[in-house]
């Protein structure tokens, strides 16, 4: 039976174009695609080249099925000399 894992991932817009994507989970996972598809297929490759290498050294493979992601608003306040 195949065993499905799920990461949370951000992509985030690059000014020269392109975004790259992190994988919070997978510390140094980091890929860049020039639009969205191509940034989603780095990952998935990205992911699975973490995990190969995860596997052969016998480390334990963290997911993120228990996690999600939240969006917080903190408002800027005047700094005061």
């Amino acid at each position: 039976m195949r065993k499905i894992l799920q990461y949370n991932v951000i992509f985030r817009p690059e000014t020269e174009g392109g975004f790259t994507v992190i994988v919070p989970s997978l510390p140094g996972c980091i890929s860049y695609g020039k639009d969205l598809a191509e940034a989603k297929k780095m990952a998935v490759d990205a992911i699975k080249g973490y995990i190969a290498s995860l596997k052969k050294h016998k480390e334990q493979i963290p997911t993120d099925r228990e996690s999600f992601f939240s969006s917080i608003e903190i408002t800027k306040t005047p700094v005061y000399a």
